[in-house]
């Protein structure tokens, strides 16, 4: 009787083996579920890039608004009319309080 049942275990995990760990076992699958998943937030950010440039096409085609904003951001450019003013940048100036007061008699 014990070999019967001996046998049917060895049976039952033989069967069990290709569900777990065999091709298109549960290992396998769960880790297609997590690549299909890592796809679709790769596809879903994809399709929101995709909109705003859809948006940046569509804003240049339609008006002027567009064209000139880039032009005078990305560009530096002016109109002609305009005055255009450059200030240099702040340079950072030494602070005297910072100094100790020993060295500042010498």
């Amino acid at each position: 009787m014990r070999i019967l049942a001996l046998v049917f275990a060895l049976l039952i995990l033989a069967l069990q083996y290709p569900m777990w760990l065999g091709k298109g076992g549960w290992l396998q699958v769960r880790e297609l579920d997590r690549q299909v998943e890592a796809q679709r937030q790769a596809n879903a950010e994809l399709k929101a890039r995709n909109a705003a440039l859809d948006a940046d096409v569509r804003d240049l085609k339609q008006g002027y608004e567009a064209i000139e904003e880039r032009a005078r951001s990305e560009l530096g450019m002016i109109r002609q009319d305009e005055v255009f003013f450059q200030l240099p940048a702040d340079t950072p100036r030494p602070d005297a309080t910072k100094t100790p007061p020993a060295q500042r008699v010498r």
